[in-house]
């Protein structure tokens, strides 16, 4: 009778670790099927993310999305590592830029594209930026570009036809010159670049157009040559030179580090440069109506690229890998989940949820932009070392040659020689 007694008694246990066990996946047998998805964020983001999950759910009926949210990417990251340490990690870990350091942790996506995940709309460099080591290991949930920005009131107020959204460098320099007739003096067609605390962005993008990029980190090499750094101050001499940027001078007057520092904002320029997440701060800096254009000669060369805000990843140990993806796939291309998310976690990358529109008139220029220039992209360049070092000294050589202390050939080989000394550190 004991020994009965005990065999039973086992076997409820053993039934009871096994259930127990079972239910940190599914509820029952034929129960839900359970997605754990965690981030971070608080606020307007666990609002709308709570709503597509609700859109998911009652579409699919056999599944359940738990959310586990954490208030900033610090602690995210804390409890997401404890969990992986523990062997409890969620299904999907929404990543940043640290997204190469958990490479060993996640799920390879590439046997999913075209299948369970539609990458057919989703811009080229916005997958290449989830691709590390060759693998796909991250999609991403939205993007920033760059962009140049113009005041369409003003050109409105003075009679000035509207720019095409994407022109060559030929049909931009004659846009200009048309506006230097139109606009008052003392305004100038276009901001001067170079003035920038971030000047090394529309730099990079020069070299990209011209097949010459700033740095390979897989050969420690640049592309440039001082010839290639010299062309591109003398592109803006030139534009100092006709009028179509301000003096020197005038320009060193404007930081250009946000809206409250613009030449844009100030009215003393037509067109500027930013991201395009910033167009909501610098709409809301001026009565004026602001709108995008690409940078010249994208649409010939995909020599844009588009920042990744941060990405869907899956754990590689997720016992539900196929119901995962399937919600990132409706989180990225569903217009229904678009209008829901918005832009909080960055403008959509993928065509399909672009196409969804948006309520807000600005989220809906950056949408319209991003069909045009989204597809005018590639895979965003290495960074140069030590990159802060290069902005402010790119500045200084970039104002030596506005203010005629050097001429743009000395200014191309010291440019040259700062790439050099850079990569060599």
């Amino acid at each position: 009778m004991k020994k009965t007694v005990l065999v039973l008694l086992f076997a409820a246990i053993s039934a009871s670790l096994v259930f127990g066990a079972g239910a940190k996946e599914q509820a029952a047998a034929g129960g839900p099927t359970t997605i754990r998805w965690a981030y971070w964020g608080s606020g307007e983001r666990v609002t709308i993310s709570q709503k597509a999950i609700d859109l998911y759910e009652s579409r699919n009926p056999g599944v359940k999305v738990n959310p586990e949210v954490s208030g900033g990417a610090g602690d995210h990251f804390v409890k997401v590592d404890t969990q992986l340490a523990g062997g409890d990690g969620p299904d999907i870990i929404q990543m940043g830029g640290n997204i190469p350091d958990y490479a060993s942790v996640l799920l390879p996506l590439d046997k999913y594209a075209g299948n369970l995940l539609d990458t057919s709309v989703i811009d080229p460099s916005a997958i290449a930026s989830g691709t590390i080591g060759g693998k796909l290991l991250g999609v991403s949930t939205g993007v920033t570009m760059p962009a140049l920005v113009y005041n369409k009131s003003l050109l409105e107020r003075v009679g000035a036809p509207l720019p095409k959204i994407a022109m060559t460098y030929d049909e931009f320099r004659s846009y200009l010159m048309t506006l230097k007739g139109k606009l008052p003096s003392g305004v100038y067609p276009m901001q001067d670049i170079g003035v920038m605390s971030s000047n090394s962005t529309p730099f990079g993008y020069w070299t990209r157009y011209n097949g010459t990029p700033l740095y390979n980190a897989a050969t420690a090499s640049t592309a440039v040559t001082a010839k290639d750094a010299q062309k591109y101050l003398e592109l803006f001499a030139d534009y100092r030179k006709n009028g179509l940027i301000p003096p020197p001078d005038v320009a060193a007057g404007y930081a250009e580090s946000n809206a409250d520092s613009s030449a844009l904002i100030a009215g003393k320029v037509a067109i500027g440069y930013l991201y395009t997440n910033q167009l909501s701060g610098y709409q809301a800096a001026t009565t004026d109506e602001l709108a995008l254009i690409e940078f010249p000669g994208a649409a010939a060369t995909k020599a844009l690229w588009q920042a990744p805000s941060q990405f869907y990843t899956i754990n590689k140990d997720s016992k539900n890998p196929d119901e995962t993806i399937k919600f990132i796939n409706f989180l990225v291309n569903d217009p229904d989940a678009a209008r829901i998310l918005g832009s909080n976690r960055g403008t959509p990358a993928s065509a399909s949820a672009r196409a969804a529109g948006s309520s807000s008139p600005v989220d809906q220029k950056i949408l319209d932009y991003m069909q045009v220039a989204g597809p005018h992209s590639s895979a965003e360049t290495d960074h140069v070392p030590n990159d802060t070092e290069f902005n402010s000294t790119l500045f200084l050589i970039y104002q030596r040659v506005a203010f005629g202390q050097i001429t743009p050939e000395q200014g191309g080989q010291q440019i040259y020689e700062l790439l050099l000394r850079l990569i060599a550190k």
